[in-house]
């Protein structure tokens, strides 16, 4: 048995791979998102985890391997999130309601506090495949949106994405604007504000039969 593996058995006993991999995603959010991804440092994202650097390096070669993987996890939570929503139910009104209730309680969740600034708020977003994830779950939210109202409206696909595009940017944009404001009304109180507002617009396209 090796050092390292001998000083991890020490630290924090032995994990299986997943519950290991998970274990270090979340000791890395914690990181990323307090520091950005240039501040960060591996060091750091062991020592959160408690675990040995050499552990780290075994589930993932290096910073921006770790950093995609976890950026992957957060935006595959949003995307779920807002199918989910729009699956919940066959009432326009709750599915505004519904969706926007998922930007907002993705930003604003306790055990992942910060997690959206790593998809909206990235200090890495001029790397390529960055970019790349972040404008993936952004068409997929978008285009969730856009076959519920193509398919509700018998709009076309250009119209569709074009309103699916509006609300979902202004649900997510909201949502962070509200947070970074102090949470100035309950966040229930937010989603009612912003549900009568785009109701009030996408009420006006007749459901197509």
């Amino acid at each position: 048995m090796t050092q390292a593996v001998g000083a991890e058995l020490g630290r924090g006993g032995r994990l299986p791979r997943s519950a290991r991999r998970k274990q270090l995603l979340a000791a890395a959010q914690e990181v990323f998102v307090a520091n950005g991804y240039h501040a960060a440092a591996m060091d750091d994202i062991a020592e959160r985890a408690g675990v040995s650097k050499p552990v780290l390096y075994q589930h993932f070669p290096g910073k921006r391997e770790l950093y995609l993987a976890l950026l992957d996890t957060q935006a595959e939570a949003l995307a779920e999130a807002v199918v989910a929503a729009l699956a919940g139910t066959d009432d326009n009104e709750q599915r505004i309601h519904a969706v926007l209730s998922a930007y907002f309680a993705f930003v604003d969740r306790d055990d992942h506090d910060g997690a959206f600034r790593l998809i909206f708020e990235s200090d890495l977003v001029n790397d390529p495949e960055v970019r790349q994830k972040v404008e993936s779950v952004t068409r997929k939210t978008m285009a969730a949106v856009a076959n519920t109202v193509a398919g509700d409206t018998g709009l076309g696909r250009a119209e569709a994405e074009l309103l699916a595009t509006a609300l979902t940017g202004a649900a997510q944009v909201a949502a962070r604007w509200w947070l970074a404001s102090g949470r100035p009304l309950t966040q229930d109180d937010a989603v009612h504000l912003l549900e009568s507002l785009m109701w009030r617009g996408i009420s006006n396209f007749p459901r197509h039969v």
